[in-house]
């Protein structure tokens, strides 16, 4: 089983980070592997000239090798971090289409009090294209993330890892 983690924010020690580990400890055995989304900013005079960029093609590999996705991403000004969106605009662009019929799970962590709400509908509207086996559910929005997950990576509100936990058992059933 392989597990592919998106993560929204580049920060090493981010919570969607974090996050992403919690989901994959509760996901199960797999063979986990972190996306890596610091990619070139989408520019489709950079696309002909260049073609695709190694990073981007290496990105949609991984999605298509993938039996299962999950995705996390803070919310920044309503909706999810650019560098997210420019990701998905990029994996847009190679041969094929490697989210076709792929088990995605969306989740978000964020300061704010809404968890990444916007962003999560945001998100959802985004990878609708794409045409995912998306997990519509339980949301897993975690609000005030500084008090909700501690210095060791892990979530400390019983509320939200009842949600991760069945989260990932959905994720998981998919691809079952």
């Amino acid at each position: 089983m392989k597990l592919l983690t998106i993560s929204g924010s580049l920060r090493k020690g981010s919570f969607n980070r974090k996050l992403l580990a919690e989901a994959a400890r509760h996901f199960g055995e797999a063979d986990v592997t972190e996306a890596d989304i610091r990619l070139p900013l989408y520019d489709g005079d950079m696309e002909e000239a260049e073609g695709i960029p190694p990073a981007v093609q290496k990105l949609a590999d991984q999605i298509a090798a993938a039996d299962a996705i999950v995705i996390s991403s803070p919310e920044y000004n309503q909706a999810p971090s650019g560098v997210l969106k420019n990701a998905l605009d990029w994996v847009s662009r190679v041969d094929g289409n490697p989210w076709a019929a792929k088990p995605v799970a969306l989740m978000h962590a964020a300061a704010g009090r809404t968890g990444g709400a916007r962003a999560n509908y945001a998100l959802r509207l985004m990878m609708a294209p794409f045409g995912t086996e998306m997990v519509q559910g339980p949301e897993v929005l975690v609000a005030g993330t500084f008090k909700e997950i501690d210095d060791t990576g892990w979530l400390t509100n019983e509320h939200y890892t009842k949600g991760l936990v069945a989260l990932m058992a959905a994720l998981r059933a998919k691809v079952d």
